[in-house]
């Protein structure tokens, strides 16, 4: 019987929506505002024929649904473009999380309702639905358009946020006090799991599907695709994270691969089926006897969500530098309200603390928010043009000067040893979160171990210990790059502290301090983090000193396989990040071998301490990769290297013999040494 019944109310759905589809289409009206229309008609809560009887089940398909459009927003992202609008990300979802947070508290406090419920509220409106700028933006065709790319940066953002307020409020509901820590963890929780997905998904997915590639089977492909989709939406759930976040990363992933115009084509038809159900359900959660007993606080608070959402989007992203233009068209299409706000709203009515009222009300104002989404989407050409026509001319040219002040000082460019130093410590960060999360999933076996994992034989010290030992040796690649990384920007600090020192041995003697101790005093806070990471599960000290000697013997005795193998985990990840790599590799490969003969040229270049490759191996420079150059020698004071290996450590004072063509020298140059590209091309 319930066979029947759902398979009764998917017809239900699917039909209405292929007629709106059809109808909306014909009248060249936003489809999506069909689909809840659809939803509206067919749902529970309309008297007049409630066909839905289901809706459990329903929902539950449009999880589904949501899972489907974010990996496919995931697709269209790109890793390189998100380091373009970092900063306009950042600035307009920090900027507009705050404001309605505190915008929608007020309107709480003011229509007399209690705090919790004031400070939810505010939540859910601090939140703009990913599902619905997609589909918009979709429907547009305008997923490729450079402020689209600027919104899906602001949307990552965003997301983090909410999550991470979700577990503040979560917090705040248990306990009945905010705690910092709580959003310190929060926060803390959604880099390491980020940061490893992404980094792990983009050494092993790109080779995964390259090899289910070549049997040129797109059923094999197309199950491949869904089983990393939900596989890796399952353990973002698993570890507390948003299904958003899980299907976002994956898809981000797979969007970096050579077969991604395949994969797109095989899945569209899936993701148009669950959204158009997702689309549908919405509708069926609007209340028609709600609307008119809180007509009045929702026309409030639907009205200061778009106001307030159009204005302070549109501020955030002028003030990151972008023209007006853009900024105003990024604020008429980020006002929706949506899925996380209903998982806010869900939170406070689980927890106790929250009325009744409250989520049919975030449901009815994002009833009102996403219909509009479209229009104001489809008009932000003419909507620009009128702001532009009644905005005064002396501030018309007063924001177009910031404008261009803005531009210019992000593109002046700082010091060598300024770039080299935040190069370095990027690296030491991501490093350091490989590290923290090897460390919490062996703590998370240790406290839980699946059923699947067989059980030690041992009892709880030795477990730790095994536990711990695995840990550290698994991370030895991360502590090994770590280190040195420190060790370069010791001597980098070393330098710059000395300039003013005569030269001589006095000189030397004050960089080698310097550099040594802060050597030191990385390696110790290294320690402190590791020993703060592990202490779930910390072996007994005598054990702990024994597995520190253990690890470190191991280290030293493996230095150079370590480098290699981390080398090798950062090669694979410019070979899948760096398209213009690749090109360039496919060049060099066909070019014309007595071409290359005819126009090779040979230069000697110095390694300096402040040298980008000073302390790093040829592997590691990634020299014929990504300049065509090659090094034929390496001379040192006391020896001479002729043809060394990709394991050959740059040293500093190294002087490397160069062939290649003038501008493949040129390129090896702005490699090794930092300097611009003299070519003029």
């Amino acid at each position: 019987m319930y066979a029947v019944q759902f398979i009764q109310d998917m017809a239900v759905v699917m039909i209405v929506a292929g007629l709106v589809t059809v109808l909306f289409h014909r009248f060249n009206q936003p489809v999506v505002l069909g689909y809840i229309l659809a939803g509206f008609l067919i749902g529970p809560h309309m008297p007049i024929f409630p066909v839905i009887q289901e809706e459990d089940t329903i929902r539950t398909l449009a999880d589904i649904g949501i899972i489907f459009l974010i990996f496919s927003l995931g697709m269209q992202f790109s890793v390189r473009t998100l380091r373009q609008v970092g900063a306009t990300a950042v600035i307009a979802s920090v900027l507009e999380f705050s404001f309605m947070l505190a915008a929608g508290f007020t309107i709480g406090r003011l229509l007399g309702w209690s705090t919790m419920d004031s400070l939810f509220l505010g939540a859910m409106l601090s939140i703009t639905s990913t599902t619905i700028i997609i589909k918009t933006l979709s429907d547009m065709n305008l997923m490729k358009a450079p402020f689209a790319q600027r919104i899906f940066g602001i949307q990552i953002i965003e997301d983090s946020l909410g999550m991470t307020l979700i577990a503040v409020l979560t917090g705040l509901a248990v306990t009945g006090a905010v705690h910092l820590s709580d959003g310190a963890v929060a926060i803390g929780r959604i880099v390491i799991f980020v940061t490893m997905v992404l980094v792990l998904g983009f050494v092993i997915v790109p080779w995964l599907i390259r090899y289910v590639a070549r049997f040129r089977n797109d059923e094999m492909l197309l199950i491949t695709v869904l089983g990393l989709c939900f596989g890796v939406t399952f353990i973002a759930v698993n570890l507390g994270h948003s299904m958003v976040l899980g299907a976002f990363l994956i898809g981000t992933i797979v969007g970096e691969t050579r077969e991604i115009v395949k994969i797109k084509v095989l899945t569209e038809p899936i993701r148009d089926m669950f959204s158009a159900v997702f689309f549908v359900t919405i509708g069926m959660l609007i209340q028609p006897g709600l609307l008119a007993a809180y007509a009045t606080p929702i026309l409030i608070i639907a009205a200061v969500a778009i106001a307030g959402k159009i204005f302070i989007f549109t501020l955030g992203t002028f003030l990151a530098g972008n023209d007006a233009r853009t900024s105003l068209r990024i604020g008429t299409i980020m006002i929706p309200v949506g899925e996380l706000s209903f998982i806010i709203a869900t939170v406070g009515m689980a927890l106790g603390v929250v009325s009744e009222f409250l989520y049919p009300i975030a449901v009815s104002v994002a009833a009102i928010t996403i219909p509009l989404t479209p229009y104001l989407a489809r008009h932000s050409d003419a909507i620009i043009r009128g702001i532009e026509r009644i905005t005064p001319r002396r501030l018309s040219e007063t924001l177009h000067v910031y404008h261009l002040w803005v531009t210019r000082l992000s593109e002046r460019s700082s010091s060598l040893g300024m770039r080299l130093a935040r190069k370095w410590i990027l690296q030491m960060f991501l490093n350091v979160i490989m590290i923290s999360g090897i460390f919490l999933i062996a703590a998370y076996l240790v406290r839980a171990t699946p059923d699947w994992i067989p059980q030690l034989p041992f009892d709880e010290e030795i477990v730790r210990t095994i536990y711990w030992l695995t840990a550290g040796i698994i991370a030895l690649p991360f502590y090994v790059a770590t280190i040195r990384k420190i060790r370069a920007i010791g001597m980098l600090v070393g330098e710059i502290s000395a300039a003013n020192v005569p030269t001589g041995p006095r000189k030397t003697s004050s960089e080698n301090m310097i550099a040594n101790a802060v050597l030191i005093a990385g390696i110790i806070l290294l320690a402190v983090v590791t020993l703060a990471l592990s202490s779930a599960f910390l072996p007994p000290w005598n054990l702990l000193v024994l597995m520190v000697i253990i690890v470190v013997f191991i280290a030293w005795l493996s230095w150079r396989h370590l480098i290699l193998i981390y080398s090798r985990i950062q090669g694979v990840l410019y070979e899948t990040l760096e398209e213009d790599t690749q090109s360039m590799v496919r060049d060099n490969r066909h070019a014309d071998l007595s071409v290359m003969l005819s126009r090779a040229e040979l230069e000697r270049i110095r390694i300096e301490k402040t040298s980008p490759a000073a302390g790093m191996l040829l592997n590691e420079t990634q020299l014929r990769t990504r300049s065509g150059a090659s090094a034929v020698a390496i001379e040192r004071s006391d020896q001479s290297i002729v043809n060394p290996g990709p394991e050959e450590e740059l040293l500093p004072g190294d002087i490397v013999l160069l062939i290649g063509t003038s501008k493949q020298i040129n390129l090896a140059r702005k490699l090794l040494l930092g300097e611009e590209d003299n070519t003029g091309e």
